[in-house]
This record gives C-alpha cells, sequence and structure tokens, in this order.
C-alpha cells in the first residue's frame, strides 16, 4: 500500500513515517517495478506499536533495542515509569517556581532573574531537571550526522588526493583530470549542504514534530 492510506490507518502524518523509516523503526520493501515503498499491513502494526511507545514518551533508541531483542517491554515500561515520576517530580518543582514568580510583585523589567536562577541551581544539584530533556536527543542526531559527514567528506578528499598522486605519476588527459578532482569536491560541496539542512531540521524541533499525532 501507499504511505497515503498508511498515514490514514495509522493516523500519523507522512513526516512522521519518514522519520521512524530514517530511524530503523520501520523498514517498508521496495516495489522492484518502481523502487517505490510498498507498505504492508506489518509495517502498519509496527507503526501502531511505535505510536503507542512514542505517546507514552519511551525514545526511538528504546524502541529499537526492543526491536532487536535488547530490552524487554516490561523492563523499558518499568524505567519509562520511574522516568515519568521524575519528571512529575521536576514539573511541580517548576509549578512551584511559576508560583513564586506570579507572586513576585515585579514585573518583566525588573525581575530579578539571578535570585530565581540561584535556587534552581541550588535545586538542580539535587536532581531536578529544569531543561527540556529532548534537547538531549537533539544533541545526540547532531553528533551522528557531524560524524558521519565529516567521514564522508575525509573520505572523497582521500580519493581525490590519492587521484592527485596517481596523476603526479601518469598524467591522464585533461577531461579525465577535471573530472577527477570536480567530482571529489562537488560531493564534499553536496554533503556540507545536506549536513547544513539536517542540523537545521534538528535545531527546529525535527525530533518534537514527530512525536506528534
Amino acid at each position: 500500500m501507499k504511505i497515503n492510506q498508511v498515514e490514514e490507518l495509522v493516523d500519523i502524518t507522512k513526516k512522521n513515517i519518514r522519520f521512524y523509516e530514517d530511524q530503523g523503526l520501520v523498514a517498508p520493501r521496495r516495489n522492484p517495478e518502481n523502487g517505490y515503498r510498498d507498505y504492508t499491513m506489518k509495517d502498519v502494526e509496527i507503526l501502531h506499536k511505535i505510536k503507542l511507545l512514542r505517546m507514552l514518551g519511551v525514545s526511538c533508541e528504546d524502541i529499537r533495542r526492543m526491536e532487536a531483542g535488547e530490552l524487554s517491554m516490561r523492563q523499558c515500561m518499568m524505567e519509562q515509569s520511574e522516568s515519568l515520576t521524575r519528571q512529575q517530580k521536576d514539573i511541580e518543582h517548576m509549578k512551584e517556581m511559576c508560583t513564586l514568580l506570579a507572586s513576585d510583585e515585579s514585573d518583566f523589567s525588573s525581575i530579578k532573574a539571578e535570585d530565581y536562577l540561584d535556587r534552581m541551581k541550588k535545586l538542580e544539584r539535587g536532581g531536578v531537571q529544569f531543561m527540556n530533556v529532548k534537547k538531549s536527543d537533539v544533541k545526540t542526531r547532531a553528533t551522528g550526522a557531524i560524524l558521519a559527514g565529516v567521514i564522508m567528506i575525509v573520505f572523497m578528499l582521500a580519493v581525490m588526493v590519492a587521484f592527485l598522486l596517481a596523476c603526479a605519476a601518469d598524467p591522464a588527459p585533461i577531461g579525465v583530470y577535471l573530472i577527477g578532482v570536480a567530482a571529489p569536491i562537488a560531493i564534499v560541496v553536496g554533503i556540507v549542504v545536506v549536513l547544513r539542512q539536517r542540523l537545521k531540521e534538528l535545531k527546529g524541533g525535527e525530533l518534537d514534530e514527530a512525536s506528534k499525532y
């Protein structure tokens, strides 16, 4: 079936589906005749499971581990329950801080933010987490993208250097020489462009978007 049908059956967007494919959580087969993705009811079932777990706040990495048999459902749910309990406590602290700010007679221009930040730092030392926990996921994805991009760039530059050394020992026709130099450079530029776009998507909240249904 086509992705439009899957979108209706699972009630998630095409962007969600593509995102989970990129994460390796679902792998629809390709139609040998046209190369398009051909989804099956098994893929739909997997996406339903992913949707369920994501709505409970389970990370893509934990879902991947469960699919691989490295993490049991029971263990994952127990860990997620503990995580939600910690988040709930964090939220209570944030609510208390909001109440304090609401009761403060100061307005935006006169509020003494340093005093509140100092108080929050003390709470953080005790284990309270005020920042968005999804930032860690974004940082992990960004690091992976940068690492993959750097590896490919280094590889292409190595290919170009090897080609130039070969040409120095045995000069090639000018056309071949230009292609041998231009092709790696074009690929490197393409990698940089794609990498920048990927980092922009992550910074723009792609992971947050993929958890919306």
